[in-house]
């Protein structure tokens, strides 16, 4: 299919662009297979260039020949472009429809995307399994790496190399995969040096109204156990809900079977209850009309914050169990690939500080996010404006991203990143010229052969001058355990995403400025201090032998 068959009129003169916090702009309209282009000859007047695959919905109006769309984003962004001439905005708003949801994955924007920037690091080539395992043999020998799912076959939403326990061979990981929903056996998610407990993830046990079981399975999470230790299980679904799932052959661990393991469940939603929930609160933070009760009424209708303190509650539950309990824990919802990495990436935050550097967090996204299967080609298809009906879109990674957030605002010098990383994380993983993001699973990164026909986003974030963007001028390394407030008092809206694009930051950023004007100039001062002590130092040393008798 050629691009050119969707594009009925590609280029507008006059047209108008309104957009948040920025002057009105005249200019030329260009359509591209991947872009809506807003040029003007006016000097110093930002250009628009806005990717198909960030628009989540449009909407027309006209007032006698001028028309107008309203382009409705991902990112939450909200512009409107007049355009003369009635046939041209309707053939204008046509294209738009049709180029902004295509369904083929090959012909989206990272396939056609070529970097003007030099890449030093191939990001396709970092955080790799075998990297993350020579770390861990560091600190024990329990553990091997399997690659028991070479091609795929025995769980398609896993990467070919897994981290098992050693003592566990390969045949039993079949055997364990066929009793898990989707193939999704126990594996390790993280390995705590402090005590040597670990945390493993999986899917929900296939024990069905029958009651089955699975020896191989039973010994393969008590494997990870120490003589005389017992675990958690943290289930992330209600009882109830659990309960229901063994009607359709799902279900959870029967405590006669995993005599050595306390099953806890938690309420964290699931994807349909999440999308309803985002698309709640961003209406609430729109609608600029209604009163402080009716705004604080439509915020709560929301539940979003409700999800935000469930998840980070569970994450710092599993934490606890770890750190302070000295237990392991296996973490399962219903498929093992959303609310369970919500769980068990935040619970890494709080308990590695490896995690809070930018090269950790990276790594964290890889292994927990991206190797483990969250299906981001699915979950963040549509955002919060689309007027299709949802299917399996989700804000999951999104809500990951603010409960980071929640913990980064209450230990603000704890992370070498800034909060504007997070926002670049959420922005790409909706709509980016960056490969990272697309396919749901491993496997299909491989056929769609991303590393070799696209551009990682690491590759250009790890760049020294756009790292300095996203690094947090309060930084300072932080070893220790870090235990986020999950008191509703303590959890906020996150205005830098919600609010961005209805308000002005000015003065935010002014502040933010000074800031760091003020940090460098404490740092010029005290290397100062530390120059004038060493002088006085030699001085004294110097003097010494003078005072001899």
């Amino acid at each position: 299919m050629e691009f050119a068959e969707l594009i009925k009129t590609p280029r507008v003169d006059g047209v108008v662009l309104h957009r948040p916090f920025m002057p009105t702009v005249e200019g030329t309209l260009c359509l591209t297979g991947h872009h809506i282009i807003l040029s003007s000859r006016q000097d110093n007047t930002e250009e628009l260039w806005l990717l198909h695959t960030n628009i989540d919905s449009i909407e027309k109006r006209f007032v006698g020949s001028l028309g107008t769309i309203i382009v409705k984003c991902k990112d939450l962004r909200v512009i409107q472009l007049d355009i003369p001439g009635m046939e041209e905005c309707l053939n204008i708003a046509s294209s738009i429809e049709a180029l902004s949801t295509l369904d083929s994955v090959s012909l989206m924007y990272p396939f056609f995307y070529r970097p003007l920037f030099e890449v030093i690091e191939d990001g396709w080539q970092l955080f790799m399994p075998e990297e993350a395992f020579r770390d861990l043999e560091s600190m024990t020998d329990e553990w091997r790496l399997s690659e028991v799912n070479k091609d795929f076959s025995v769980c398609p939403s896993y990467p070919s190399l897994l981290t098992v326990p050693k003592d566990i061979d390969d045949d039993s990981l079949c055997k364990a995969a066929s009793f898990r929903h989707g193939g999704r056996f126990p594996v390790l998610s993280y390995y705590h040096k402090k005590n040597g407990m670990v945390m493993m993830r999986a899917a929900q046990p296939l024990t069905g109204t029958n009651g089955r079981r699975c020896k191989e399975d039973e010994k393969l999470i008590n494997a990870t156990l120490c003589a005389g230790k017992r675990g958690y299980i943290i289930d992330t679904r209600t009882i109830a809900v659990a309960q229901q799932a063994k009607a359709r052959g799902g279900g959870f661990e029967q405590e006669a079977n995993y005599p050595q393991w306390r099953r806890i469940h938690k309420a964290i939603e699931r994807s349909n209850v999440l999308q309803e929930s985002l698309i709640k609160l961003v209406e609430a933070c729109n609608d600029q009309s209604h009163s402080m009760d009716r705004w604080l009424s439509k915020l709560e209708a929301s539940n979003w914050q409700s999800h935000v303190k469930e998840i980070l509650t569970t994450a710092c539950l599993a934490a606890q169990c770890i750190d302070r309990e000295g237990a392991s824990v296996l973490v399962h919802g219903t498929e093992g690939t959303d609310s369970t990495l919500q769980v068990t990436s935040l619970a890494q935050i709080i308990l590695d500080p490896a995690c809070r550097t930018i090269r950790g967090f990276e790594a964290l996204i890889e292994r927990e996010w991206l190797q483990a299967g969250h299906p981001f080609q699915q979950r963040c298809a549509q955002s919060a404006y689309s007027n299709g009906k949802p299917r399996s879109e989700a804000p999951v990674f999104l809500l990951f991203l603010d409960c980071v957030w929640q913990i980064l605002r209450q230990f603000p010098c704890s992370f070498q990143f800034s909060e504007n990383f997070l926002i670049m994380l959420f922005e790409h993983a909706y709509a980016s010229q960056f490969g990272t993001f697309l396919g749901n699973r491993v496997a299909e990164r491989v056929k769609l052969q991303l590393s070799q026909k696209t551009v990682s986003l690491w590759s250009w974030v790890n760049r020294p001058q756009e790292l300095e963007r996203f690094l947090n001028p309060l930084y300072e390394p932080n070893n220790l355990v870090i235990w986020p407030s999950v008191a509703p008092q303590s959890l906020l809206l996150w205005e830098g995403i919600f609010l961005r694009w209805n308000r002005s930051t000015k003065c935010l950023d002014e502040a933010y400025q000074e800031m760091v004007h003020i940090i460098e100039y404490n740092k010029e001062l005290q290397n100062k201090v530390n120059s004038l002590r060493r002088q006085l130092a030699q001085l004294e040393t110097e003097d010494s032998p003078l005072q001899t008798p």
